[in-house]
């Protein structure tokens, strides 16, 4: 397993396939870089790689360090050691929020953003009406606490809608998704989910100056559809492509159509399929 290690001894690990324009895919809260499995026929054409932030998959998991600031500090350590330039940063969820973050860290190393299912704060307020009510996250991490894995279960059922996945397909993602898949160290899981309900990215959209690509799904119930518009309004030049009966993880119910468009984005960045 390749890692890569920060300078306050953390441990990341990622994945490195193909060659050619990098594409470094980010994860959301909980998961890991194995969710985008389904994303790997991308490595045709691209060198694709997934990291696992800090405390996820088989990254470290240092008993303190879980805010935004330390995550990004930990993508832009990946992207110097990496010597990686002129890449796109996909984030998804709460990944779109490390990208956010990190954006003004790596920006000279980047050639397009691609924010999918993510919104600039994941919490509601008096001016962001676009986020869950607090209570919803604090209520995550209490039950997390009483039935860790039980929690964890009905948090990945929770990101597709009733009929969004058919039986075969669901069926597809648990054998290459679920199952290969690393739980993210309790302590950490529940740190990460304290930062979501503090973390406020919107006063970055506006510095964002490069070709940025956002996808959502129309019935997301964790990062809500109004955050995409949000977004889109406020970074310039952006795009938005939103998946019609698709909830939070387009990229894994709807992964040729979601390839597709990360694909026709990306020859526009790059003037390659």
């Amino acid at each position: 397993m390749p890692f890569v290690e920060n300078p306050g001894g953390v441990t990341i690990h990622y994945e490195d396939a193909g060659s050619g324009p990098a594409l470094v895919l980010v994860h959301g809260w909980s998961m890991s870089g194995r969710v985008f499995a389904f994303q790997e026929e991308l490595a045709d054409a691209y060198r694709l790689i997934t990291v696992d932030l800090r405390g996820h998959g088989a990254s470290s998991a240092p008993a303190a360090g879980y805010t935004f600031v330390d995550f990004s500090a930990d993508l832009a350590s990946l992207f110097v050691q990496l010597e990686l330039h002129e890449a796109t940063l996909v984030g998804w969820s709460m990944g779109a929020q490390v990208a956010l973050q990190a954006f003004t860290e790596v920006r000279e190393r980047l050639a397009a953003l691609v924010l999918v299912s993510g919104t600039p704060r994941f919490t509601a307020t008096a001016d962001y009406p676009y986020g869950l009510p607090a209570k919803e996250a604090r209520g995550m991490a209490l039950r997390l606490k009483r039935d860790y894995a039980k929690t964890m279960g009905e948090f990945f059922r929770g990101m597709f809608g009733e009929t969004e996945l058919a039986r075969d397909h669901y069926q597809r993602m648990v054998r290459q998704v679920v199952i290969p898949g690393l739980r993210p160290a309790p302590h950490a899981a529940i740190k990460a989910l304290t930062a979501l309900n503090e973390e406020d990215q919107r006063p970055v959209l506006s510095l964002i100056d490069l070709p940025t690509l956002i996808i959502h799904g129309d019935q997301d119930t964790i990062c809500l559809p109004g955050a995409a518009d949000y977004m889109a309004e406020r970074i310039a030049g952006a795009k938005l492509r939103v998946f019609a009966g698709v909830g939070h993880a387009p990229f894994l119910s709807r992964p040729a159509e979601f390839n597709a468009i990360l694909k026709d984005f990306l020859q526009g960045v790059y003037g390659r399929n």
